[in-house]
């Protein structure tokens, strides 16, 4: 079928009108397909878990993320185009925000010359704009991304987590976390600023409504103090005098960077938790982040009375740092010993040096470390993990 240039001007209309931005995403999604001179067009969303992907149209059954042409497109943000069942042909599009994987987008047509990719390519960001605008209100995109219910602790927690990936041509930052609907006091951040990529970890004593708390106050602390210019150490004290004021009985192990996306400077304080890892050239550079650590955050003025250490180090272009909590380090293999720090970071050289994006290299990490406890976890695990990757690189 040969679609008419004007195609492009007829979704410049639609999206123009704005009694469209009150839309269902099904029906924009449809009615954009159809300007665009397109069969069809189905939108799919990863699952929280990263495992399947559920599409927004009830009458289309689910993917895995593992075992299918969309997941494909999935894990390697790359086009596939495949002969429909139905006739026709069927392209799988990556629908993906900044650097962040939503899931996947199926056009079929036809037939799917250059025009029509490039257009069904439109769509797909298009989506991705519309479930990252929608989801934080519309509860059929949060209800469409689980696949169990969710206890109470992990339903606070990720109310105020960031998107698992964030990133920039400098710098590329990504996150799990498991058990994905009983997580406790485990969490993570990253944001970032025109020069620099600001990335932490924390895990809060004990796993429960109380953990969560402690997190979520650790969590608001530390960004309120970042989006005032506070410095990492004042950064720190912020969260250290929230916690004394409003939950004096809690603490958390934490830990919190700064990277300088021009220069690759690394900064960082340690609060009592396990040492970050440092891969470069494909290998483990052992003892290359390991510090005394500081007192975990809350505890300060018990033990100590001295200012935090604030740690330095220059990243080179490539390298990967590792932040984690004990949960994964202390989790059984299939053959019941722990995993521990070497098998652990062994995992993620062997993907780097594949060429695998850091997204996908987490995702089955995260899941090799569920699959072999039969998803029974004894403790929270929770990865974060960024790449300086300059652009003269």
């Amino acid at each position: 079928m040969t679609v008419p240039e004007t195609a492009d001007s007829v979704l410049g209309e639609f999206l123009a009108d704005p009694r469209n931005a009150a839309l269902d995403l099904t029906t924009a999604v449809a009615r954009c397909a159809e300007a665009l001179g397109l069969q069809s067009a189905v939108v799919y969303q990863a699952d929280l878990q990263q495992r399947q992907l559920a599409p927004l149209n009830d009458a289309v059954p689910t993917l895995p993320i593992d075992d299918s042409l969309a997941g494909w497109a999935y894990r390697t943000q790359s086009l596939r185009v495949v002969e429909s069942e139905l006739g026709g042909m069927t392209a799988w599009l990556p629908m993906v925000d900044g650097v962040e994987r939503l899931g996947v987008l199926a056009v079929h047509a036809p037939a799917l010359d250059p025009l029509s990719l490039r257009r069904g390519r439109t769509l797909a960001q298009l989506c991705a704009m519309m479930v990252t605008s929608k989801r934080a209100y519309k509860d059929t995109y949060v209800r469409s991304a689980r696949t169990e219910p969710m206890r109470l602790p992990a339903e606070m927690l990720r109310a105020y987590l960031p998107p698992r990936t964030i990133g920039t041509t400098h710098a590329v930052s990504t996150a799990v976390m498991e058990p994905a609907y009983e997580i406790g006091g485990d969490a993570f951040d990253h944001a970032l600023t025109d020069t620099t990529l600001h990335a932490g970890i924390l895990d809060s004593m004990g796993h429960n409504l109380a953990s969560g708390l402690t997190t979520v106050v650790s969590l608001a602390a530390c960004r309120n103090a970042r989006r005032t210019g506070a410095d990492l150490s004042e950064l720190v004290d912020s969260v250290d005098e929230a916690l004394a004021e409003w939950l004096p009985d809690q603490f958390c192990t934490a830990i919190v960077c700064q990277l300088d996306l021009a220069t690759g400077g690394l900064r960082w304080i340690n609060c009592g938790h396990p040492p970050p890892l440092l891969i470069r050239d494909q290998r483990l550079v052992a003892g290359a982040m390991e510090r005394d650590a500081d007192p975990p955050l809350g505890l300060p003025a018990t033990f100590v009375s001295t200012p935090r250490r604030v740690h330095e180090m220059n990243l080179e272009p490539g390298d990967r740092v590792l932040m984690y909590t004990d949960g994964v380090t202390e989790a059984r293999t299939q053959h019941g010993d722990e995993l521990g720090l070497d098998r652990f970071a062994d995992y993620v050289i062997r993907a780097t040096a594949t060429g695998e994006l850091p997204p996908e290299t987490l995702r089955r990490l995260i899941h090799s470390v569920v699959d072999a406890q039969d998803n029974r976890l004894r403790d929270d695990a929770t990865i974060v993990m960024f790449e300086w990757r300059p652009v003269d690189r």
